[in-house]
């Protein structure tokens, strides 16, 4: 979109802001594309914003532990994962998931929401495995257009709920048929305004209009060899992946088609397009998980494309007559063509290098000066470059060690342009980080000989890349597996609070900070009482599920920094920190009054619970952490033996008696 096209846009976006609230970043996200509008903001500074919001933290950090991070080992930190993912990822990523957490549900009832989701999220991890290969973008990057190229349908579905369920119920959603009642209806359809959001909110130009277009037929796109036009095909592959997630499992196979039509024409085939499917299927069951979306079964696409061969018609024998093809043939893979990037002040030879190349069936970018090469190295995401030495604006060499010191840069195969074989400057070249050299004037056999050679070190690069990302993948696994088990062995099986091993840990190092700054802590035991009576006369189930009870009304109950565990059958401990003994009574006061307000109630089963609690508070006779639990044990002993000889059914109401005693 330019010119007055792009300023229709624009009127049209406030007209549509003017009718009602489009869909728009809250909360943390909100802070985060405020905080990176300019230039001036530190990684320790926008760390600290993402802290505020701890769901963000753990999405953030799995995405930098996935395909979208480049780190070597698995990343622990916020400050890790801005350093791999870049604060353009980090913005995207924010306002990609403040929307899903704030618009999983809505007034349109036709919208599916939680299939909307879903299949976006697919968008997004197929989006990111198909640029691991095509190299059209950065994949972090790719991972956020993906997951934003259908923000225009849940716009409308937003803003006009009831008129847009009417269009979905009268047109297939996606279909050519929704977008022509979405004209007619809206004066501009999900497609255009999917692209005008993402401009609005500061998305680079080349994503927001392949997001316009990618749905549009294929005669629509940019022009065929370009990078936008890789975009629009690794997008549309991207869609059909999505569609899996909306479809019925039966019908998976069904799609299988025009996904490998799709592939191809990204040179993406056979087990290629099968460990791309997987790994885009892998990391979206990896993430629905994480946010919590309706599993949908897909199964590994290798078993897609087998359905899809036997479901097929048996093939046309020789003696039958030709048969003409349907809608739509799928195009015979094409050889593999490389991304060139020219860099050369003379346009005579720049015109006789593109012509060459584009015979050759090569995509070719071309620039004359060193400042403009260092943003379209980036911006395009070469395989190739080749360089002239000496530019208008300074040496090649200098561009080439430049590039040399990014990520981006240090994977191009570079070949530099030279007027003579003079050793000692080859020599130079070559530890400037130069691959191979070619002579003026240029020999067009010679220079793609040297490209092939160039193109099978691309490939082993690619190949590295991705066993790469494999060893990063299952390091991340690892670290997860290793999390969950840890989990495991710290929290309680029945209740899923943190069990005994994890509250003796959190009192010793409670009890260290507490003794550098001198401040109050209190440990309480609590005992169900009678549970041994319950359990007798109703059964070890009953008993459990009053255990549970118990657990939930005291977690609900509790303030916020205190730490509840359950530590025996029947027994829940408490530790609050920065709290004396007063302040514990009259939290533990709160707990048996509130256990005591709610009752169990199973079936027709009704009980009133009862709970005993003793504390014991942190004093400088204590030798250490284990003291402070013993105390609290005994506390509970005491009282529960005090009630025993006064008959008395409520533990607590004699500890409120016997406070004096309990104030170590």
């Amino acid at each position: 979109m330019t010119g007055n096209a792009s300023l229709n846009g624009l009127s049209k976006l406030e007209r549509l802001r003017a009718t009602g609230n489009l869909p728009s970043p809250k909360g943390v996200a909100l802070a985060i594309m405020r905080a990176t509008q300019g230039d001036d903001i530190s990684i320790a500074e926008l760390g600290r914003i993402i802290k505020t919001d701890p769901a963000f933290v753990g999405r953030l950090i799995k995405a930098a532990n996935g395909h979208l991070g480049y780190g070597r080992h698995p990343i622990a930190s916020v400050q890790d994962a801005l350093m791999v993912l870049g604060m353009p990822a980090v913005r995207a990523l924010a306002l990609g998931f403040s929307l899903l957490s704030s618009h999983r549900s809505g007034a349109c009832q036709s919208f599916d929401y939680e299939g909307f989701w879903a299949s976006s999220l697919m968008r997004a991890t197929a989006m990111q495995a198909i640029t691991l290969r095509t190299r059209a973008a950065p994949a972090d990057e790719a991972y956020c257009v993906g997951l934003l190229s259908r923000i225009g349908e849940l716009a409308m579905a937003t803003l006009y709920p009831e008129q847009y369920g009417d269009l979905l119920r009268l047109s297939a959603a996606g279909s050519d048929e929704l977008v022509a009642r979405e004209q007619a209806a809206f004066a501009l359809d999900h497609r255009e305004l999917s692209g005008l959001m993402l401009a609005d909110w500061g998305m680079p130009r080349t994503f927001a209009q392949v997001v316009a277009v990618h749905g549009q037929p294929e005669h629509a796109w940019p022009a065929d060899g370009s990078r936008e036009a890789t975009l629009c095909r690794s997008l549309a592959l991207a869609a059909e992946l999505g569609r899996l997630c909306e479809t019925e499992r039966s019908e998976h196979a069904r799609r299988v088609p025009s996904i490998v039509a799709l592939a191809s024409s990204l040179q993406i085939d056979g087990a290629e397009l099968n460990e791309t499917c997987d790994a885009a299927i892998r990391d979206w069951s990896e993430w629905s998980s994480l946010l919590q979306l309706a599993p949908v079964q897909i199964g590994a696409f290798s078993s897609l494309v087998e359905r899809s061969a036997v479901a097929a018609p048996e093939p046309v024998t020789q003696a039958a007559p030709a048969v003409a093809a349907p809608d739509v043939a799928v195009p015979p893979p094409a050889k593999r063509h490389m991304r060139v990037l020219v860099v050369e002040s003379d346009a005579a030879v720049r015109a006789s290098i593109r012509t060459l190349l584009h015979d050759a069936g090569h995509e070719v970018h071309e620039v004359d000066t060193i400042a403009q090469a260092a943003e379209a190295a980036i911006l395009t995401q070469p395989h190739l470059m080749i360089v002239e030495w000496s530019l208008s604006d300074g040496s090649g060499l200098k561009l080439v060690e430049r590039l040399r010191q990014t990520r981006v840069g240090r994977s191009i195969y570079v070949l530099v342009l030279t007027s003579h074989e003079n050793e000692q400057r080859l020599v130079e070249a070559f530890e400037c980080g130069v691959d191979d050299f070619i002579t003026k004037p240029i020999n067009g056999r010679v220079l793609l000989a040297r490209m092939r050679a160039g193109l099978r070190v691309v490939k082993l690069h690619e190949e590295i890349e991705r066993d790469r990302e494999e060893i990063r993948h299952f390091a991340s696994e690892l670290a997860v597996s290793n999390r969950r088990l840890q989990d495991v062995a710290l929290t309680d099986v029945l209740t899923a609070l943190p069990n005994r091993r994890y509250f003796i840990d959190r009192v010793e190092q409670e009890w260290s900070a507490a003794s550098r700054s001198q401040r109050p802590m209190v440990c309480m035991a609590i005992e169900v009482d009678g549970l041994a009576q319950i359990r007798s006369t109703y059964g070890q189930m009953i008993g459990d599920a009053v255990v549970k009870h118990v657990a939930s009304v005291l977690k609900q109950a509790l303030r916020t920094h205190d730490v509840l565990a359950r530590t025996d059958d029947g027994v829940f401990s408490v530790l609050c920190p920065d709290t004396d003994v007063q302040g514990a009574g009259l939290v533990a006061e709160r707990l048996r009054q509130q256990v005591e307000a709610t009752p169990f109630r199973v079936d027709r089963l009704q009980l009133r619970i009862a709970v005993q609690i003793g504390l014991a508070q942190r004093n400088s006779s204590m030798s250490a952490p284990e003291t402070l639990i013993s105390e609290a044990s005994s506390e509970l002993s005491a009282s529960k033996g005090a009630v025993a000889g006064t008959g008395r059914a409520a533990g607590f109401a004699l500890f409120a008696e016997r406070e004096g005693v309990v104030t170590h």
